[in-house]
């Protein structure tokens, strides 16, 4: 299993994309620091970035390598090794890929310029943001033979949680103002890893009291111990799920 993800990363790392996308997520974060005239503001620039930028990137790769690699998945099903260890040593090696990936691009100019807090709130978060649709793209990849209709589905999910979603919650907002739906959107936040992301993050730039009574909701949930213990279990279960489910498809299906 081992030798398989040395394989398989050293394959990824020579890949231009990931170069490029390590560049690239680079370029904008030490630009999103230069360009701004205080750390507070490079970092909410920053923050977007990451928000669109990795979530994108991550589930569009991953589910383009794991149809590219089909001939070479079905070599190593032909081999006396469980499919439980060939499917852990896919996701390992582009999870820990996408992680050096950010750690790299955006890590490094987090820990420059922003506060420690900070830039280790936001590099967890990134790492973990990057696993998440990895596992989502293990997932869509899976559940259909057709190379198009697989990307069409990780496309249409990234348009969900980054777009879609938040235009769901801003319409459940408007239809239901009369009515205390306030706490009510901090389970409706749950729904979305990308926006768990964003308020986490929020909350520690103390930007909650720009959010009104339900950004004060937030950081009295969110910002106890017991409050980002739950968020961070919502994210890792995020990654989890959709992993497992995937795990358990390719373990029965017939290739």
């Amino acid at each position: 299993m081992n030798r398989i993800i040395q394989f398989i990363i050293l394959d990824i790392l020579k890949n231009q994309i990931v170069l490029a996308y390590t560049v690239l997520l680079a370029a904008f974060a030490w630009s999103a620091f230069g360009l701004e005239d205080n750390n507070a503001k490079g970092t909410l620039t920053l923050l977007n970035i990451i928000l669109l930028i990795v979530p994108l990137v991550a589930i569009l790769f991953s589910t383009i390598y794991i149809y590219n690699s089909s001939e070479f998945i079905e070599l190593l099903t032909s081999q006396p090794i469980q499919r439980k260890k060939i499917w852990w040593s896919l996701f390992a090696s582009l999870a820990i890929s996408f992680v050096i990936a950010f750690l790299i691009g955006a890590g490094i100019p987090l820990f420059v310029f922003a506060d420690i807090t900070i830039a280790i709130m936001m590099t967890v978060i990134g790492c973990i943001i990057s696993l998440v649709f990895v596992a989502i793209a293990f997932l869509s990849s899976i559940l259909s033979r057709d190379k198009a209709k697989g990307i069409g589905v990780s496309i249409l999910l990234w348009l969900y949680f980054a777009l879609m979603f938040d235009g769901l919650v801003l319409f459940l907002l408007f239809q239901l103002s009369e009515y205390p739906i306030e706490r009510m959107m901090v389970g409706i936040t749950a729904a979305s890893p990308i926006d768990l992301a964003r308020i986490l993050i929020l909350l520690h730039l103390d930007v909650s009291a720009m959010m009104g009574y339900t950004g004060a909701i937030f950081k009295d949930f969110f910002g106890t111990t017991y409050g980002l213990i739950i968020a961070f279990g919502l994210l890792a279960m995020w990654t989890a799920v959709p992993f497992l489910i995937s795990l358990r498809v390719f373990k029965q299906k017939d290739l």
